[in-house]
């Protein structure tokens, strides 16, 4: 299709310039006229263009069953191909009347003599219209094609409405002329109506008669030289007094001067929604919507007789009180149909801005007024039909800049096609022309219009209506299934009989039903309330009632279930009701409902009812009284001589006092209780009996009330009785949240980004919960692992799901029951949970609190949605064209205030302001020579904004509705503009001095991204509109020239620095250290100055940036930038969100192929980025304990690194030789490039972390060949780190080779590389990468005095390596230098100071769910409960229930050293409590793992724990406890002994006590019982103690004398 260049809308447009826009010429030049209906007739030439293919298209979509994506492209298909339709009539001078689902309808205005030419020019047109625009190839397959018909003569134009609301419809023969053409017409044909042939210049026209005075077919036009046209377009200009003057427009009535007379005479054509957003300067991509509204249609058939003048009068009485019935209830009226002797208006409810919670029960309502109103006020009356149904339709701009229709709009201009044809033509027609708003299954607009035929003279709707409304049952009438065209389901259908009186009281029951495998959660306050009632009702013998108050899903229908239960349990009568709306407008109907159930008559069969009755009544009520219940309960018994006396006051009277007597006789046997929900729903008479009832029968009543509410005058009374309780129901907490959708799901545990999923959306509300968990379980996104299956390592990176899951901390506790199957849930790759729509409930709730917003508010929160949970108002200021500052700040406040959104507690200083945006500033002025361009970053220097600058969505659902309102087109042009405004920001924080998360991760693809031809780089300017820029561009990937300097500036820093002499030892280091902790000037000290802020530039940037790109469709920014969150997720140690966006990494790059050379990623990446892509999911790996996997990937990542590591021992062999002393010979000189530097210094970072790695995960297995490859990773190691020329990272490689070589026991080396470290830190308090070396060195020298035995210095080296990490934000390190520190402070007896360390450690690891940490943790737990004198810092309970639930995880059993002292030291407690068999068992687990450990201290503590448990089974050997122990356990023990001392070398802290250890045993072989009884104590009743530190250490010399 040709589309030549569009028309764009100018930035400002005036008002009267949008609303003309809106409207034809016709009513635009219109003279003002009386509000009278009348009727005005001109000479006008009717072109009409039908797009064929619709239908079939709209079949195609409804196949994928995804409605409202489908009528997304719908409306975007139609109108991108109808705009350069309307543009070309506009060129022609044409006035477009309306554009009407798949219909266009023009006119061309012009005197009788006059008509001939221009019906020559309206040919012209069409046979271009035709030969440019007649098909359209979709990428769906169905082709759209063009017909056209054409028609001339007398047209009536006639005026509806009334000073407030106005509507224009175009009648007449000629108008039905060309409908009549266009269904002669085929597929890429023009016809001529036969009036319109007869008025042409025949002579030039080629025609083919299709019928005889029906009409003609055209096929061209006999001009030869193409300058006579011109000649005759000139000609014709003449007669179009309207046409465009200017070149700029297509449109005069776009360039009128002001003219307020004018502009109020057309606002009255206008949806008053549209006229609100008009008024505040709405761009016009941001008006359409897609949302599910409530359409009605009037069909009104008057009889023959009548007149079109009078019909016209009857007309404008009908659509006066439909607008206002309608419009009462939320809804418009849209659009008007004319056919012979009738009309239809076709009305939708909930249109932007006009959403009510109960649309289906107003349409419904207002539906049935109209029809009695029509009935009995319209003479000339023959037929009223009404019918409703319910779907999503689009609501927004179709059509060109210059001319658009709004699809849903007050003003329509109807093109009475339909004069003169009978209701099922019309009916055929509308649903022709409505096709547009449809869904999955079947066309709404067609389906209204054909139940309008199928049901004549009743209110009928579909189903979904009927369900939606939540009205009685009794109020609708089932109708007989009926046969539609093209129509293959529609459904069932029912009438509806409005509003009757219930023909019947109504029935007992409850909302919902108690849930056994379901706990209530967080309701033990309003529990308690209720026993307090019942209480205090045994006890004072008076009424008590308990009303719980709280929003829509609060949970107070399950409430009310489980008081239900609970009063059931006791023996209690209850008497439950369920109301309703409906039910407000009946009297006296909850207590008759009530009374029934308490007599039982409800459930009985009705000709056993007044038996029932009399039953219950005898005794307790005079039966000459028993018929004053006849008309209450529907029985017959006999009228009495008395009631036959009484008024209806007494007699109303009587039965109160009856109802109360009965009452008082029954909770004299059992205590009655009534269960009322949604209470105001109650009448005013049920109130007022009620209120008397609770203070003569000692009865309990408890109710609901769902606000915002206005009860009657009885209401309020009742509530401020002393009697009545009012208890508010509050929202679940977090964690109760999370343990309902792990009920629901049947789970013990889901993802953290499902968690994030439901905790933004629920805000702590049960339903909502509920349903989305629901939802997820229909739409088959979950996947579930079965718990209890052995854990095992796996192979593929694609199959880790559950391994991630089953690494982290379960939201509730695994059941116990063996044979109950435990699971855990994980999200499927390919899905992204921030795209899932909402369920249809939901989404409802949350548009109609949305459209309760003024309409500038709606659009801020639509824009906010785009951007995410959480927002900047910068970059909200940038998505709001034209908006003030001031009026953004004092609309936040407001929403604020009325708590629609709520500011982000961040730490004081943002993360968005000057740090990071200086130093981009900074490096992009030189580069900016336009000074009055403006920047989205310039935003940040407008004054101090209020709180953080920050702001998060304060209210459920409400950003995930208004996000799916947008169309997809709209959607994508505002992702693309956050993204390119956040990707200046992607990066670390001002105080890290900026660069990526993964380092130099910018200069190592640019090369090679330019170069592939993959992207288009452009220029983002923040000018304009955005929907008419940004979409045309792609995003950019960050270049080196937008990179930082704070390389440059650390080493300049280092050069003025290089004179000066470097620390030469220890004591120098650490006098230093201490000093620069002293030091409180930001200008000398790091850790005055502000602190990483790198964790909100993930949460803020890089997360939503990731989301940003994959809905805008840039797959290689968005790899990119995940690749970028994953690295920051590390650096945080948050495993699991690392392992989350490296998943989505994976997804983008498509399923692996089994053989590498058919491998083929979907996404184009360059080799340094697939080897950083395989070392960050190496390091995933290993923090959840797939050793085998991280080895894999972090050699692969190495080989495209062009650094090979060896598989076998002759590999290492050499590779070590060439290390060692060949290394240097290789050593290349950095190129003079600077980009090629920083490239190579990218490949060598990436080399470290490789082969750090490698390092450490052979170090967890104590075989000779994984010692000598871990050796080999940190010889190469350090050869790349000094090849890398950066100090701090030559200090954190030696810091590393210092931890090797002590967990090797090479005790040199050890202290040489820390040494080494120690002289080469002089440089790094220059740079934050240097303050994190030192805060490494700061813990290995921590470590190092704790292992050899200075414990004093260690607890200080501790605390201030802890002042550093606290600093820096690193939870690993920081979590390791806690575990150092209570590890010297127990060996030091210091037991107050181990619990205060263990609180911070849990405040550290409890809210990352790391199960390595936690088990760290509960092992330092047991020691302090086994020697802690007491002190306890958690339960022994809740340290075994982690180890049985965790115990099999791969994390857990890849980690030999601290799993021998977590079993170790259960062991010794369960022999504390003689429980010999768990005894058993954990040791045994400890004696499997022994000789998987090594010389570290985790590994020689639990060394020393198992030797303790030895020790205790050669006491206990004499007792007779273990009868299996045989004659060489002795001898093992001492070999164990032997083991220890040569192994621990390098840990002497132990030495003494195991020494001990070893001289017990020995004195135990010589039968030295005196001694093992003085050494070994006896357990006492308590937390005891077996061995005790200190006294080993005091008693030394006591003890080798022994020896």
């Amino acid at each position: 299709m040709a589309t030549g260049e569009r028309e764009a809308a100018p930035p400002l447009w005036p008002v009267e310039a949008r609303l003309a826009a809106l409207l034809p010429d016709l009513l635009v030049f219109r003279k003002p006229r009386g509000s009278e209906p009348e009727l005005a007739t001109a000479q006008g030439v009717l072109l009409g263009v039908h797009v064929m293919g619709f239908t079939a298209l709209m079949d195609r979509f409804s196949l994928t069953c995804k409605s409202e994506h489908d009528m997304d492209k719908l409306a975007h298909i139609f109108s991108y191909y109808i705009s350069d339709i309307v543009e070309h009539v506009l060129c022609f001078g044409g006035d477009i009347l309306n554009i009407t689902g798949n219909v266009l309808l023009a006119l061309w205005t012009v005197e009788k003599n006059q008509l001939s030419d221009i019906i020559t020019l309206v040919a012209k047109c069409s046979l271009e219209i035709q030969e440019k625009f007649g098909i359209y190839h979709t990428r769906e397959g169905q082709d759209l094609r063009l017909k056209i018909g054409l028609s001339a003569g007398r047209i009536s134009q006639v005026i509806i409405g009334d000073e407030q609301r106005q509507y224009l419809l175009v009648i007449g023969r000629d108008v039905d002329g060309v409908q009549l053409a266009q269904r002669l017409a085929q597929a890429n044909e023009i016809v001529l109506s036969w009036n319109c042939w007869k008025l042409c210049e025949q002579y030039m026209f080629e025609v083919e008669i299709m019928r005889e005075d029906e009409a003609v077919k055209l096929r061209d036009m006999r001009i030869i030289n193409p300058f006579d046209f011109d000649e005759h377009f000139d000609k014709c200009l003449d007669y179009l007094p309207h046409y465009r003057t200017s070149a700029e427009t297509l449109r005069t009535a776009l360039e009128l001067d002001p003219n307020s007379a004018l502009e109020q005479t057309l606002r009255k054509y206008i949806m008053k929604n549209l006229l609100k957003k008009i008024n505040e300067g709405q761009p016009m991509e941001y008006v359409s919507e897609f949302r599910t509204v409530t359409i009605v249609l009037v069909n009104l058939e008057f009889q023959k007789t009548a007149w079109m003048l009078h019909l016209c009068h009857l007309i404008q009485e009908a659509a006066l009180y439909i607008s206002t019935v309608i419009e009462k209830g939320g809804g418009q009226l849209s659009r008007i149909f004319m056919f012979e002797k009738g009309c239809m208006f076709l009305c939708v409810f909930g249109l932007p801005g006009d959403k009510k919670p109960d649309e289906c029960a107003h349409a419904l309502e207002s539906s049935f007024s109209i029809f009695s109103f029509c009935w009995e006020n319209l003479a000339e009356t023959k037929l009223v039909s009404i019918s409703i149904t319910n779907g999503p339709v689009f609501c927004g701009l179709v059509g060109a800049v210059a001319r658009h229709e709004y699809t849903g709009r007050t003003y329509w201009i109807i093109s009475s096609m339909t004069q003169g044809m009978k209701v099922e033509e019309v009916v055929q027609i509308f649903s022709t022309l409505c096709c547009l708003p449809n869904t999955v299954i079947g066309p709404k607009v067609s389906l209204v219009a054909r139940m309008i035929t199928a049901y004549p003279g009743l209110v009928s709707c579909d189903e979904v209506t009927y369900l939606r409304s939540m009205l009685p049952a009794y109020n609708f009438k089932k109708l007989p299934e009926k046969m539609m065209k093209n129509i293959s389901n529609p459904g069932k259908m029912y009438e509806y009989l409005g509003h009757k009186r219930c023909i019947m009281f109504g029935k007992r029951h409850l909302a919902r039903t108690r849930n056994e495998n379901h706990p209530l959660l967080d309701r033990e306050k309003e529990l308690e309330a209720f026993t307090l009632a019942q209480q205090w009702c045994v006890q004072q013998k008076k009424g008590q009632a308990v009303l719980y108050e709280g929003g829509k899903g609060y949970g107070k229908s399950q409430l009310l279930a489980e008081i239900n239960f609970l009063a059931q349990k006791k023996g209690q009568r209850v008497l439950p009701l369920k109301l309703k709306e409906a039910d407000s407008q009946q009297c006296f109907y909850v207590i008759q409902t009530l009374m029934a159930i308490f007599f039982e008559i409800d459930i009985c069969p009705a000709y056993y009812r007044q038996e029932c009755l009399h039953r219950h009544l005898y005794g307790m009520v005079n039966e000459p009284l028993h018929c004053l219940f006849n008309d209450l309960f529907f029985v017959k018994f006999p009228l009495s001589f008395k009631v036959s006396h009484m008024d209806d006051l007494t007699r109303q009277t009587k039965v109160k006092e009856c109802f109360i007597q009965v009452l008082q006789e029954a909770v004299r046997e059992t205590p009655l209780i009534f269960l009322i929900d949604e209470a105001q729903y109650m009448d005013a008479a049920s109130w007022e009996f009620l209120g008397t009832l609770l203070s003569s029968v000692p009865i309990i009543m408890v109710m609901t009330l769902t606000p915002p509410v206005t009860l009657c005058g009885w209401a309020q009374h009742f509530l401020q009785s002393p009697q009545a309780i009012h208890v508010p129901i509050s929202k679940l907490a977090a964690t109760s949240l999370l343990r309902m959708a792990c009920w629901e799901l049947g789970v013990v545990s889901i993802p953290q980004e499902l968690q994030i999923y439901l905790l933004h959306r629920c805000f702590g509300i049960p339903l909502y919960c509920e349903v989305l968990c629901q939802d997820l379980l229909s739409k088959d996104i979950l996947l579930f692992h079965d718990l209890e299956k052995e854990e095992e390592e796996n192979s593929k990176w694609e199959t880790l799901s559950a391994n991630a899951i089953k690494s982290t901390m379960y939201s509730i506790s695994p059941a116990s029951s063996e044979d109950q199957e435990v699971y855990v849930c994980t999200v499927k790759d390919d899905v992204n949970l921030d795209t899932v729509l909402l369920p249809p409930l939901l989404k409802e709730i949350a548009v109609n609190q949305l459209d309760q917003l003024s309409p500038e508010e709606q659009l801020l929160i639509k824009c906010a949605a785009i951007i995410g949970h959480s927002f900047h108002i910068n970059l909200l200021h940038h998505l709001l064209p034209g908006w003030d500052k001031n009026k953004l700040l004092q609309l936040l406040g407001a929403l604020v205030d009325m708590h629609v959104l709520r500011w982000l507690e961040l730490p004081a200083e943002s993360m968005l302001v000057p740090s990071i945006i200086d130093i981009i500033d900074q490096t992009k002025e030189k580069k900016k020579s336009d000074a009055g361009s403006a920047s989205p970053l310039s935003l940040q220097k407008e004054p101090s904004l209020p709180q953080t600058d920050v702001l998060e969505f304060g209210m459920p659902l409400l950003r995930e509705a208004a996000w799916e309102l947008w169309p997809k087109e709209q959607q994508i042009a505002l992702h693309l503009e956050c993204a390119c405004f956040l990707q200046d920001l992607a990066c670390r924080c001002g105080s890290c001095h900026g660069g990526d998360f993964v380092p130099f991760h910018r200069f190592a693809i640019c090369s090679t991204k330019r170069s592939g031809g993959t992207f288009r780089f452009c220029t983002y300017k923040d000018t304009g509109s955005v929907l008419t820029q940004v979409t045309t561009d792609k995003l950019q990937l960050p270049s080196p020239q937008d990179s930082f300097h704070f390389q440059e500036k650390t080493f300049r820093s280092q050069e003025t620095f290089s004179s000066k002499q470097h620390s030469r030892t220890e004591e120098e280091f650490l006098e230093q250290v201490n000093k620069k902790l002293a030091q409180t000037s930001p200008e000398k000290d790091l850790l005055t100055t502000k602190p990483c802020r790198c964790e909100e530039v993930l949460k803020l940037v890089l997360s939503p940036l990731t989301q940003h790109c994959l809905v805008v469709g840039e797959t290689n920014c968005a790899f990119y930038y995940l690749l970028e969150a994953a690295a920051a997720s590390l650096d945080l140690s948050d495993n699991y969100m690392a392992f989350f966006y490296l998943r989505k990494a994976s997804s983008l790059l498509g399923q692996p192929s089994a053989f590498s050379f058919l491998k083929k990623h979907k996404v184009k990446i360059c080799q340094f980025e697939e080897a950083t892509f395989c070392r960050l999911r190496s390091e995933v790996c290993f923090n959840m304990g797939q050793i085998t996997l991280a080895k894999k990937l972090a050699r692969q990542a190495l080989r495209l690194l062009k650094r090979n590591f060896p598989w076998t021992w002759i590999g290492v062999f050499f590779q070590t030789f060439l290390e060692k002393y060949w290394h240097s010979c290789f050593l290349s000189q950095p190129p003079n490039n600077p980009s090629e530097n920083k490239k190579k210094l990218a490949v060598l970072q990436q080399r470290v972390h490789c082969l750090s790695l490698l390092w450490q995960l052979y170090n967890l297995e104590a075989t000779a060949s994984s010692r000598r490859f871990a050796y080999l990773a940190t010889l190469m190691q350090k050869n790349s780190a000094e090849e890398f020329a950066n100090e701090a990272q030559v200090v954190s490689t030696y810091v590393d080779l210092s931890q090797f070589s002590q967990n090797m026991g090479d005790r040199e080396k050890w202290l040489h590389c820390e040494q080494i470290a120690i002289q080469k830190n002089s440089l790094c308090w220059f740079s934050r990468e240097g303050l994190l070396a030192t805060a490494q060195l700061m813990q290995a020298l921590a470590y190092t005095k704790l292992c050899l035995g200075h414990l004093d210095v260690s607890i200080k080296l501790g605390f201030q390596a802890h002042e550093i990490c606290r600093h820096l934000k690193k939870p690993a390190l920081e979590n390791l230098v806690l575990s150092v520190l209570f590890r010297s402070a127990f060996l030091k007896e210091k037991f107050d100071l181990c619990v205060h360390v263990l609180e911070s450690q849990w405040a550290l690891i409890s809210q990352g769910h790391d199960i390595l940490g936690l088990a760290c943790f509960y092992s330092a737990c047991l020691d302090l409960l086994l020697y802690g004198k007491g002190l306890l810092c958690r339960p022994f309970g809740e340290c075994l229930r982690f180890i049985q639930h965790y115990g099999h995880s791969c994390v857990l059993t890849s980690q030999s050293n601290i799993m021998l002292g977590v079993h170790s030291s259960l062991a010794m407690w369960f022999a504390q409590n003689s429980q010999w068999d768990q005894f058993d068992h954990h040791f045994a687990k400890a004696c499997r793992l022994v000789k998987r450990t090594n010389a570290s201290l985790f590994g020689s503590h639990g060394f020393v724990r198992f030797l303790e448990c030895h020790v205790l089974m050669l006491q206990k050997v004499p007792e007779g406890v273990f009868m299996h122990v045989s004659p060489e356990t002795p001898s093992q023990t001492l070999q164990y002994f032997k083991e220890f001392f040569s192994r621990c070398v390098t840990c002497p802290v132990y030495h003494q006590w195991v020494s001990e250890l070893k001289a017990s045993v020995m004195s135990c072989g010589k039968k030295e019982s005196m001694f093992l009884t003085n050494t070994i104590r006896p357990f006492d009743t308590s937390l005891t103690r077996i061995w005790i530190e200190g006294e080993f250490l005091k008693e030394n010399n006591s003890y080798e004398k022994k020896i």
